[in-house]
């Protein structure tokens, strides 16, 4: 796959004390350059920042930009600025020029890392999951069976009388995923059903690395999936 280090002439404009106008031009050129229509291929328009009256944010994490990675037409951009949007499910990036916030097209996002080093991954046909928006689910694990987390935000009114109205509330889900079919882990029973094992070598396997549903139920939920894959036989899909 190839990679390229497309936003950092920008990241030194932003940060920059002084720019002249021939400056800006020439970035113009080099944003232009290095990948044709730009605008028309990835920009999806500005991003509406939420009410001043919501209390919390709609991101992953932070607020602020972090400096990660980006996957369209199976070319790597590094350095670039990012903000995930957990609400929306939308990937937000800075425009150099303008100074503004702009949406990245999310039909056209087939990976991003995040500053921390989350991978984020585009994945189709969850379409019955409320919370499936434009697909992007956080990998955790990334073998035959993937195991995947779902961060998403709620708006929730707010009980209090003041100056917030409402508040952004997040959750999570887990799901595995295997050739395209995806199954939500609400319980450690379905769970461990879903791959088709047994309770008697789950309760052993978690007894012996003392790891408990109620407690770690990420931990418990990549376990699981690890355990499936070291066994000799071939998956051939999720039980239900």
């Amino acid at each position: 796959m190839l990679k390229i280090n497309f936003f950092t002439p920008f990241i030194l404009f932003f940060i920059g004390t002084a720019s002249s106008f021939a400056q800006s031009q020439s970035y113009l050129s080099l944003y232009k350059d290095q990948l044709p229509y730009f605008q028309e291929i990835i920009t999806g328009g500005q991003y509406k920042e939420p009410p001043l009256n919501y209390d919390g944010i709609p991101y992953y994490l932070d607020r602020k930009f972090g400096i990660g990675t980006l996957s369209i037409n199976k070319i790597t951009y590094t350095e670039v600025p990012l903000l995930y949007d957990e609400n929306a499910d939308d990937v937000v990036t800075f425009h150099p020029i303008h100074r503004q916030k702009i949406l990245i097209k999310p039909e056209k996002i087939e990976e991003f890392q995040l500053e921390d080093g989350s991978l984020f991954r585009k994945f189709l046909g969850n379409d019955t999951y409320s919370h499936d928006k434009n697909g992007f689910y956080r990998v955790l694990r990334d073998g035959e069976i993937k195991v995947l987390k779902k961060y998403y935000k709620f708006i929730d009114p707010t009980k209090e009388v003041g100056r917030f109205t409402h508040r952004f509330v997040e959750s999570t889900d887990y799901f595995y995923w295997y050739e395209g079919e995806f199954v939500l882990v609400r319980k450690k029973r379905q769970a461990i059903k879903s791959l088709g094992l047994t309770k008697k070598e789950v309760k052993k396997d978690m007894r012996d690395k003392q790891i408990y549903f109620s407690m770690e139920k990420e931990k418990y939920i990549l376990e699981l999936a690890r355990l499936k894959e070291s066994k000799a036989e071939t998956f051939n899909g999720f039980v239900e």
